[in-house]
């Protein structure tokens, strides 16, 4: 399949960029690229994506190891489908890849921690919004927060493979049904016809001649 050289450019990036950070870069480092808002800053983040948690962490890499297999399996799947469809889907695969190396072999690869027991490498970071919420929204007013996300190119790969799909998902599911339409009715012109050969003129008559065998047998 043709998009899977988008999974492969993902997983590529992903990786060249995060030994990039490891190697030149240290832990909590902070590197201004558009001010405050967009820097470059190093962690290295033990659960999902942008610091989500969710369980232990050799249960978060084999549930990825095998989610990740679900969606190549998927998308396999639907070989055949929309081509939009499709690279959305090798972007959340070339993502989900991406993170599942760190999580499996960085700990071993860079020395501290045992297999599957890796953390993931983010650097990405946008400053979104730092303040009080106004009193007039509930539950949270007047409360602090602070939105500052850090990922990786792995990340962004997955958000904007899911993001194309709900955005498109009405197109998709119509492309597809119409795929579908169109490899029905062409399945019973495919068909192949049952023909029988016509005997050949003067050889229908003659019997086979005996061998030699069934000769000493017949007398």
């Amino acid at each position: 399949m043709r998009v899977l050289w988008v999974t492969l450019l993902i997983l590529a990036a992903d990786q060249i960029t995060k030994v990039w950070v490891k190697l030149t870069m240290l832990p909590q480092e902070s590197i201004p690229v558009l001010g405050n808002f967009f820097r470059l800053t190093f962690t290295e983040n033990p659960g999902m994506a942008f610091g989500l948690s969710l369980g232990s962490k050799l249960f978060l890499t084999l549930f990825s190891l095998v989610a990740t297999v679900l969606i190549g399996v998927y998308l396999w799947h639907v070989r055949k489908g929309p081509t939009g469809y499709r690279v959305a889907l090798a972007l959340i695969l070339g993502g989900a890849l991406g993170n599942i190396i760190d999580r499996v072999f960085y700990g071993l690869i860079w020395g501290y921690d045992r297999l599957f027991y890796g953390n993931v490498v983010d650097f990405i970071h946008f400053d979104i919004w730092r303040g009080v919420v106004p009193e007039s929204v509930p539950l949270l007013g007047g409360r602090y927060f602070a939105i500052f996300p850090i990922g990786n190119i792995a990340d962004l790969a997955i958000i904007g493979g899911v993001a194309a799909i709900i955005l498109f998902q009405r197109r998709f599911h119509n492309a597809m049904v119409e795929a579908e339409s169109a490899r029905a009715e062409m399945a019973p012109a495919m068909e192949p016809v049952a023909s029988v050969a016509p005997p050949v003129d003067g050889m229908a008559s003659v019997p086979p001649t005996p061998m030699a065998g069934e000769e000493s047998a017949a007398g």
